[in-house]
């Protein structure tokens, strides 16, 4: 299984949103932290406010804010949501040209490996991602610390 690219920057924009909490962040901040594609985290940021992960304001003192608790957003979610190509092989796609698909028992086995990878997922959200690590992240992404 490789996830793409899309769903690597979805998951560094929310892991972003969640340790600045009820700070709002916006796109630039967030490419910069990550040295990714401010472009690229366009497109990534515009579909999951459409999907209800984030909220996105626009203005002065507009920006990104996380629209579920981190508890909420369990990362299979996430994965179906930001995968457009969960088939592994030809034969789980529609335009299958494959000869041998209808003896060959690849399919039922990989099926069976992406139903557990997609289960492991479905076990852990956001907030396990973040787990007692919080202070560890921001300073690795480079949030200041929250002023007391």
């Amino acid at each position: 299984m490789h996830l793409t690219r899309y769903t690597d920057y979805a998951l560094r924009v929310l892991i972003y949103l969640a340790v600045k909490g009820e700070e709002r962040s916006t796109i630039h901040e967030i490419a910069e932290s990550f040295g990714v594609s401010r472009n690229h985290l366009m497109k990534v940021v515009q579909d999951l406010s459409h999907r209800g992960y984030i909220t996105t304001i626009r203005g002065k003192n507009g920006g990104l804010l996380l629209n579920r608790p981190p508890e909420a957003i369990t990362l299979g979610g996430l994965v179906r949501d930001t995968e457009h190509e969960l088939g592994l092989v030809e034969c789980f796609r529609d335009s299958n040209d494959c000869i041998i698909t209808p003896a060959c028992r690849l399919k039922p086995i990989l099926n069976e490996a992406m139903g557990a990878f997609m289960g492991v997922l479905d076990q852990y959200t956001l907030a396990d991602m973040l787990g007692k690590r919080q202070p560890q992240l921001a300073r690795l992404m480079q949030i200041p610390a929250k002023e007391a």
